[in-house]
């Protein structure tokens, strides 16, 4: 399975691959790869770091959703849909959530 991660990261839909299919056919081990603790590293940071902001410049009540951590363009679509992902399919969080709840959720790696 050494060439899984980049057909996930592409989110091919026409792939002959066998472990390809293996992972579509298994919702559980889709999800292992694609959500929840296997998050980028880069994405988990730029969360923090933007719910830090959020924190400080508007005290521990603010909320915010997902859209908060990219800019008002389409530039990352495939981060866009990890972030979306980790936030409505494996969390099952609200449109609008505290900054400290996400931030204290992906610190903890979940």
């Amino acid at each position: 399975m050494s060439s899984l991660p980049c057909l996930l990261e592409r989110r091919a839909e026409k792939c002959f691959c066998p472990e390809l299919i293996q992972v579509k056919t298994d919702p559980g081990l889709f999800r292992e790869l694609t959500s929840g603790g296997n998050m980028r590293a880069s994405l988990r940071q730029k969360i923090v770091e933007i719910c830090n902001s959020k924190i400080e410049k508007k005290g521990p009540s603010v909320g915010l959703s997902f859209y908060a951590f990219f800019a008002n363009k389409n530039d990352d679509p495939e981060l866009l849909m990890e972030a979306a992902d980790w936030w409505i399919m494996t969390h099952k969080l609200d449109h609008f959530e505290k900054a400290l709840k996400i931030r204290e959720m992906v610190e903890a790696g979940k």
